[in-house]
């Protein structure tokens, strides 16, 4: 049985930051992810972030998660990775980490690479969940074919395995995902046949529409894909209009000749480990989905386990970074090693996240987001 004072579930960007915040205040700080390598989704980001400098607006994800991840190393923190955490009771982990044979000489013929798996039982004081989100699926006619996939592990493919996962390509979704893995895989040699959306407007940012667009791919709004089909996987698809009732427009259907169909139709939460950890969770659909519910400091309902990133609500990177510092501060804090200016920078965080979810197209997630602490404030503990 190991103990740590602090131990962060998830890599990406919330969890590296709350383990910083957590190093940087004399705590021993383990993180565990199931990957191979730390950042979460930064790593698979090539493009560059927008928004402030503050945070890191021109700076592409991939180097955010290596400033992340020298950032926590040089403060400490221990990172380990292809770790799943599989339980947590009693304050303590559960977790399989998966550890290479090093007496094993694997030739590039094998299918396989030789490993085998340990068992590790970590005894947390206090334990941030930051597990991130997972893709929505969208079902019709045709979508177990092969060449069916979300457009994260189609970016995944091809920005971090460097495999072009098909030739001409259907991107379902025209938020910031769809956008942007759409100009991606163009640059990876994909030709992107159409990119549509089931409402009447494209939901990420113009920039990047405008980006597909000068790039010659059509991007068609009140349109959906009606289904799928091929002998042994995807080769052509069919969309269609739908009306403000989103119901398909007679006689508007069209088949596309394609090899693989990318859906971009959002993300939820992956609470399925807080809610064995015993944290309670509310529905919240502006939000992704079901969340834990948790206070203005990040704690859950369960003493001592907090959560920040994806997992407290579907929003973008740099919210992530900002909810990890929070998480990381009000847990450390919780400890007994509150420093001087810890309140203030509280006050500054709370301030950039408001920031961050103002403005017309940001407002629900910020009313959604007082709805849920709300409830945090009187379920949570108090520390």
């Amino acid at each position: 049985m190991r103990e740590v004072d602090l131990a962060v579930v998830g890599a990406g960007p919330a969890g590296l930051t709350a383990a910083i915040e957590g190093a940087k205040r004399g705590y021993s700080t383990v993180v565990l992810d199931m990957n191979p390598r730390p950042g979460g989704q930064l790593i698979k980001q090539i493009h560059k972030f927008f928004g402030s400098r503050e945070h890191r607006a021109g700076t592409r994800g991939i180097e955010i998660a290596d400033t992340l991840f020298y950032e926590a190393a040089s403060a400490g923190v221990e990172v380990i990775v292809e770790a799943e955490v599989y339980a947590i009771h009693d304050s303590t982990l559960e977790v399989v980490v998966q550890t290479f044979a090093e007496d094993s000489l694997i030739l590039p013929s094998e299918e396989a690479t030789t490993s085998r798996s340990r068992p590790l039982s970590i005894a947390a004081r206090r334990i941030v969940l930051a597990t991130g989100g997972a893709e929505n699926a969208l079902s019709f006619a045709g979508w177990t074919l092969p060449g069916v996939m979300g457009a994260g592990a189609a970016q995944t493919m091809i920005n971090l395995w460097r495999v072009l996962p098909g030739e001409r390509i259907l991107m379902v979704g025209a938020g910031n995902v769809g956008l942007i893995v759409s100009y991606q895989l163009m640059q990876a040699g994909g030709e992107v046949v159409a990119v549509i959306e089931a409402t009447p407007r494209i939901g990420g940012y113009g920039v990047h529409a405008a980006k597909i667009r000068r790039a010659g791919i059509p991007i068609l709004t009140s349109h959906t894909i009606v289904s799928a089909s091929g002998e042994s996987r995807v080769e052509r698809a069919v969309i269609a209009k739908v009306d403000a009732s989103w119901e398909i427009v007679p006689g508007s259907e069209q088949e596309l000749e394609v090899d693989t169909i990318c859906i971009a139709v959002g993300l939820y939460p992956n609470a399925r480990l807080a809610s064995l950890a015993g944290c309670e969770l509310h529905y919240f659909p502006g939000l992704g989905g079901w969340i834990p519910v948790h206070n203005s400091r990040m704690e859950t309902t369960v003493s001592g386990i907090y959560v920040a990133g994806d997992l407290s609500g579907v929003e973008e990177a740099s919210t992530a970074l900002e909810e990890g510092r929070l998480a990381g501060i009000c847990a450390a804090a919780s400890l007994g090693k509150e420093r001087a200016g810890d309140h203030d920078e509280i006050k500054a965080i709370e301030g950039r996240l408001l920031g961050l979810r103002s403005g017309p197209f940001c407002q629900h997630r910020q009313d959604a987001k007082q709805e849920l602490i709300g409830i945090g404030e009187a379920q949570c503990p108090q520390q």
